[in-house]
């Protein structure tokens, strides 16, 4: 009894992930205002002026503010281009309390 339980959580837990797999690939594009592309434009320029700074004549304080400057700009790009993403861990975790939840 317990292995087909198990069996038919397995295959619910399947069925479910693969369309989310799939329908990853078929997102359609984010559409960016003027101002959004010329501050994704901004942000990217200064990335990359980062990477090829010199990092090692900075000060500890002066690396960590380019590290947080990094984190923020990082989250203003992720929130331009918008969506809510979950990993396909945290998606098999759901599933595996719902199961136990509905049983």
């Amino acid at each position: 009894m317990k292995k087909k339980i198990y069996l038919l959580a397995t295959v619910i837990m399947m069925a479910l992930v693969s369309p989310a797999v799939m329908a990853k690939d078929s997102k359609p594009a984010v559409t960016l205002t003027e101002q959004q592309q010329v501050r994704m434009e901004q942000i990217s320029r200064r990335v990359e002026e980062i990477k090829t700074m010199d990092k090692s004549s900075l000060t500890r304080q002066e690396r960590k503010d380019l590290r947080k400057e990094l984190v923020e700009m990082k989250k203003e790009a992720a929130a331009t281009s918008g969506g809510v993403y979950l990993s396909v861990g945290a998606i098999v975790i759901i599933l595996l309390v719902l199961i136990l939840v509905l049983n």
